[in-house]
């Protein structure tokens, strides 16, 4: 992304979560002999969001939604717990992703896809995406303390609906921007992210000498009803027995993605006590699901609140970046649930060209 004023003006994208990720089969693919694996296709049908002023699209989108293809391909009980993709090339808002979802195996336990994207014919990502069963009772388990035990202070100061939304571009330019009036930036669709105020922690000189140390936090919930509108309207007794069933935990595992890459890579120039900088991409995300169940379901079935939105939980992404280098940086991240299980883990390699040393913070 690049420090340009100008407002992309594209089309807003549907608020709903299972809308935006709606898909359209196109059946299967014509494959070689010499390639016996089945390979299925599906095509995009909502415009993705698209950050600041660029045009391109939020590359969280072809991430999650690559997974949520690849879950239309597997038999009901198979959850995603690992997708590794690569960024090739900026997505773009005129034309619909295609998604070729190939078959790799399909075990008792696990099955594995390879997906490839393309938009105009040339392909602008690849991942590869294991998903497995239910094993019943966990044998072992073990994690560090939860985010809701070390931040506690912090997080209790607010309610989640009280903390501000995160804007498109989390960078200084920006946000001078949209505060000047100067560009205007539709709101995100899909999932409510929050962003935390870590001001007095990033502050302190134990974090200024140790970047590594620099911590965000991120809170989301998602949006609309697990169900796409084409699917129908359900009553919260028939939603929460069919989400009871595992029915939408793919979906839900998709919106985890999608909200992990949302201003992951802009925490970096911060944390090194840069402004500015020259360019960022993304290169690789891995993302690692360690709970499945009800650690993934998003909606909260034991709230009082009433009205007729769907009660959502909160969860919180914590994110750092453990190394840079070679003008190229690290995010990491947790995923916690509202009741403190660490949910899933993503790393994210990411190139980072600092605008000259006249930026540092």
């Amino acid at each position: 992304m690049t420090q340009e004023s100008a407002d992309s003006g594209s089309t807003p994208s549907p608020s709903s979560f299972a809308n935006l990720m709606a898909l359209k089969p196109l059946g299967n693919a014509e494959v070689p002999p010499h390639q016996p694996e089945k390979v299925e296709l599906f095509q995009s049908l909502a415009v993705p969001f698209a950050p600041g002023s660029r045009g391109v699209a939020f590359g969280g989108h072809v991430y999650a939604q690559s997974a949520y293809a690849a879950s239309k391909t597997v038999k009901a009980g198979f959850v995603i717990h690992d997708i590794a993709g690569t960024f090739i090339l900026p997505g773009r808002l005129d034309v619909p992703y295609i998604y070729a979802v190939r078959h790799l195996r399909d075990g008792k336990g696990y099955c594995s896809r390879a997906v490839d994207v393309r938009q105009g014919g040339e392909i602008c990502f690849s991942c590869l995406c294991s998903f497995k069963r239910d094993e019943g009772p966990i044998a072992v388990s073990h994690q560090p303390p939860a985010v809701q035990e070390r931040f506690k202070k912090v997080l209790e100061a607010r309610r989640p609906e009280d903390q501000p939304p995160s804007v498109g571009v989390d960078a200084d330019f920006w946000i001078e921007l949209l505060e000047s009036g100067a560009v205007s930036e539709a709101p995100f669709p899909g999932l409510d992210v929050r962003k935390v105020d870590m001001l007095d922690h990033n502050t302190t000189d134990e974090v200024k000498s140790g970047p590594e140390k620099y911590r965000q936090l991120a809170m989301y919930s998602i949006r609309g009803s697990p169900l796409e509108q084409a699917s129908g309207l359900a009553s919260r007794e028939e939603l929460k027995k069919r989400e009871d069933s595992g029915e939408f935990d793919n979906l839900y595992a998709c919106a985890h993605m999608y909200s992990s890459d949302k201003n992951s890579l802009l925490l970096i120039p911060r944390a090194l006590g840069y402004k500015t900088f020259a360019a960022m991409a993304s290169l690789t995300l891995t993302v690692v699901f360690h709970q499945h169940g009800k650690a993934l379901r998003m909606i909260d079935w034991d709230s009082t609140a009433g009205g007729e939105e769907l009660p959502k939980k909160w969860f919180i992404q914590e994110g750092w970046s453990p190394r840079s280098g070679e003008n190229r940086a690290i995010h990491e991240s947790w995923l916690w649930s509202p009741d403190g299980q660490l949910m899933g883990t993503s790393y994210q390699d990411s190139l980072l060209r600092l605008a000259g040393r006249g930026g540092k913070l």
